[in-house]
């Protein structure tokens, strides 16, 4: 082949490569140029037929055209990969106005348990309570004898408490009842005065269609030297209006009794009942939602307070009677069955967070 041809071949090579307008074509023109048959590969076949002289300057002068269509063919390549690429991006922006695809921001629910524990959370935090925890597994003391509870009483019962095994020293721990013993705790390691709730699960034996083994309880407790309560009333009515949202709720306070608070009382509240509908703060009908009293001088000696300095209230509702009374539900047992068609027809958006500048359940 003359220098001539050569010349004529790249050429073609190249203006075949230019005109390759995707990457389809120019694989057609790389196999047509240099695969196993093509042209440039078809030169090398004829370096057995010339003279020793001639084949060096032949193998030579085929080996630069086949580099020379290689990078031609590589450049090319690499200006469709750019330009397929920016043809996709602009084919392919989101259009941030259209609305979002259903996702697990819109598909996941919270489960109606947590919800009112945040909105619970979210309204006695505006009146100024802090939040306390503590250990779900506690000592018998803790649970009862510092909250002025008597070896007699039924709440130790075996029937009534989950117990654990007897240690060494003859003592057992237990899966606490309520999480009073949290203010225990929290009196313990604190000076007062002191605003608290102690929110979290609890535990007795107890299996209904109003009562679960393990439950939901919100309790709070204040300290100090002035608390007295009417204080005590007020942060409960605030609190009933805040969470059924509504402008009055009629309120009865019964005397009572339980071991950690003296005088002892349980609180109803006015409701009216339309169709299967509860209506709060309407009608003459009367509904139980909580228990509180003022902190019984024995549990504050226990925890090393001077009830002649210092006095408070506490409260305790749960918190899954209190979603169920809110928002309809008729059956406990259905709150832990894992059913993903009731906490979908129950449960709450993950953007739904409680707010009291909006409502707390909006």
């Amino acid at each position: 082949m003359t220098t001539t041809n050569f010349e004529q071949l790249e050429k073609e090579l190249l203006e075949a490569i230019a005109a390759a307008d995707d990457l389809v074509t120019l694989e057609d023109v790389r196999v047509i140029a240099l695969g196993k048959k093509g042209r440039v590969s078809e030169l090398m076949k004829g370096l057995g037929a010339l003279e020793p002289e001639e084949r060096k300057a032949f193998g030579q002068a085929v080996n630069g055209l086949k580099e020379r269509v290689s990078a031609a063919l590589s450049a090319r390549k690499d200006t469709l990969h750019e330009a397929e690429l920016s043809k996709r991006l602009a084919s392919e922006q989101a259009d941030i106005t259209l609305p979002p695809r259903p996702g697990s921001l819109s598909e996941g629910r919270v489960h109606p348990v947590s919800q009112v524990m945040d909105e619970i959370t979210e309204i006695f935090a505006d009146m100024g309570f802090s939040i306390a925890e503590g250990p779900d597994i506690e000592t018998d003391y803790h649970n009862f004898t510092a909250l002025n509870i008597p070896e007699e009483h039924p709440a130790r019962q075996e029937h009534d408490t989950f117990y654990f095994n007897e240690r060494e020293d003859g003592s057992r721990l237990v899966l606490r009842t309520h999480t009073s013993p949290v203010q225990i705790r929290t009196m313990e390691n604190t000076e007062p005065p002191l605003r608290i709730i102690a929110p979290g699960r609890v535990y007795r034996c107890d299996s209904d269609q109003t009562h679960t083994p393990m439950f939901h309880q919100v309790e709070g407790l204040v300290i100090d030297e002035v608390t007295h309560m009417g204080h005590l009333k007020w942060v409960l009515d605030a609190f009933c209006r805040a969470y059924f949202e509504v402008d009055e709720v009629k309120m009865r306070f019964r005397a009572s009794h339980f071991p950690f608070t003296e005088p002892s009382m349980e609180v109803d509240v006015g409701y009216a009942k339309v169709g299967d509908e509860i209506r709060i703060g309407e009608g003459d009908d009367w509904l139980e939602i909580l228990g509180c009293g003022m902190v019984h001088p024995n549990v504050l000696r226990n925890v090393g307070y001077d009830p002649a300095k210092v006095q408070g209230f506490a409260f305790g509702m749960g918190v899954d009677r209190l979603a169920m009374l809110k928002y309809g539900m008729p059956d406990l047992r259905p709150f832990f069955a894992a059913d993903l068609r009731w906490l979908k027809h129950y449960g709450f958006g993950v953007l739904d967070v409680p707010t009291l500048a909006r409502g707390v359940s909006s």
